[in-house]
C-alpha cells in the first residue's frame, strides 16, 4: 500500500519544533563557549614541561576520547547529584556533559595548532626578550588560530548534532520536542523527516558562513 504523506499535521504544530531548535541552538551556543575555555585550558596543561598539570589533562582527554556520549548525560544527570548532594536541571546537565567532553577535543585541536608552528619562531621570539605569555599571545596563537578553523567548525558541528542526546534528559530540544509532536500527530515519517531538514537548514547555513570565515582569513594571511 502506498505511503499517504501528511505534512499538515505537522505544520499544525511548528511551533513546538521551533521551541526544540531555539533549546538546540542555546545549549549548542553554550556548550561551544564553555567548550572552548575548558579546552584552551587542558591543551595549555598538556604543553606544559610539568608532569603534574600534563598527566591529568592527557588523562582527561584520553577519558572522554574513549568514552560514549550518552554515558556523560547520564552521569552528570543522575550520578554527579548524588556525590554534589545538589540535583541539576537537565539544561544543567547537558551543558555539564557537552562542554567538558567538548573540552576534550578542542584542547586537541588547540594543541595540534599550537604545536603545528615552527619552533624558530619560538626561539626568535625568546631571543627578542617576551616572555612566553608573549611569545603565545603575539606570535604563536595569531598564526595558530587560522590552521584551527576547519577542525574547530567540524568538532561544533558535531557538537550541535550531539545535543539530540539532551532528549534522553527530557531536555525540550529539537528531538524531544519532535517526539512530543509525534506522540500528538502519529505521523513519524513526517515529523522526523521534518526536524532532519531543519538540521541540515541550520547546519548547511553555518557550513557555508564559516567556509566564508576561512575564506577571508586565507586571504588575509
Amino acid at each position: 500500500m502506498k505511503y499517504q504523506w501528511d505534512f499538515p499535521a505537522v505544520w499544525n504544530h511548528f511551533d513546538m519544533l521551533v521551541v526544540g531548535l531555539v533549546g538546540t541552538v542555546k545549549l549548542a551556543a553554550v556548550s561551544i563557549v564553555l567548550g572552548v575555555i575548558v579546552g584552551f585550558v587542558v591543551a595549555l596543561m598538556r604543553l606544559s614541561h610539568r608532569r603534574m598539570l600534563r598527566a591529568p589533562a592527557t588523562a582527561f582527554v584520553e577519558f572522554y576520547r574513549n568514552t560514549p556520549p550518552l554515558v556523560h548525560f547520564f552521569w552528570f544527570f543522575y550520578a554527579l547529584p548524588i556525590m554534589v548532594g545538589v540535583s541539576f536541571e537537565p539544561f544543567t546537565a547537558a551543558v555539564l556533559a557537552l562542554s567538558t567532553q567538548s573540552g576534550a577535543f578542542y584542547a586537541e585541536v588547540f594543541r595540534g595548532g599550537i604545536v603545528s608552528i615552527e619552533g624558530g619562531q619560538w626561539e626568535g621570539a625568546k631571543a627578542l626578550g617576551m616572555s612566553y605569555r608573549e611569545v603565545m599571545r603575539r606570535v604563536i596563537l595569531p598564526q595558530a588560530l587560522r590552521r584551527m578553523v576547519a577542525p574547530f567548525v567540524d568538532r561544533s558541528f558535531e557538537l550541535t548534532k550531539t545535543t539530540a542526546l539532551a532528549s534522553s534528559l527530557a531536555y525540550a530540544e529539537l528531538l524531544y520536542q519532535a517526539m512530543q509532536v509525534n506522540s500528538i500527530t502519529f505521523r513519524p515519517m513526517e515529523v522526523y523527516t521534518t526536524i532532519a531538514l531543519m538540521y541540515f537548514i541550520v547546519l548547511f547555513a553555518a557550513s557555508n558562513l564559516m567556509r566564508l570565515v576561512e575564506y577571508r582569513l586565507a586571504r588575509a594571511g
